[in-house]
């Protein structure tokens, strides 16, 4: 494995990096979004349409296209985390509450209903100064 390594030197060293900056960045915009989210979000019902869903709908395609893009990147870099350094299923949370898709509600309200993530939410909340969810329904 030595001998890999000093072949592969640089290739380790970049792998390093990016799962340190990965965890890095990871942190930041989990508690950034988590932050966030009205305390009422994952109550039963459909949540509170966007204000900018009537106007100008090619300004509001591209955000959509924008948020769902940056939703998949969150997801992948989630999925990476659980083997690597970093809050790997916070970040796919986050990453599924930005893209679009049938049945987003129901799988977020399962997620966030588990009791470490709602419990680590909360935690993160309260540090910040923000009410703690609420899963009634």
């Amino acid at each position: 494995m030595p001998a890999w390594i000093d072949v592969h030197g640089a290739a380790v060293w970049w792998a390093a990096g990016v799962s340190a900056g990965s965890l890095i960045v990871g942190l930041v915009a989990v508690r950034i979004f988590v932050v966030r989210i009205p305390a009422d979000y994952f109550e039963v019902g459909a949540p509170p349409p966007s204000p900018r869903a009537g106007r100008r709908p090619v300004g509001h395609a591209l955000l959509r296209l924008g948020k769902n893009v940056l939703g998949c990147v969150l997801v992948a870099a989630g999925l990476a985390m659980l083997v690597l350094p970093g809050q790997g299923v916070l970040t796919i949370l986050v990453g599924v509450m930005l893209l679009d898709f049938p049945g987003k509600r129901r799988l977020q309200r399962w997620l966030v209903a588990r009791r470490p993530v709602l419990r680590t939410i909360n935690g993160m909340r309260g540090r910040a100064g923000q009410a703690p969810l609420v899963l009634r329904g």
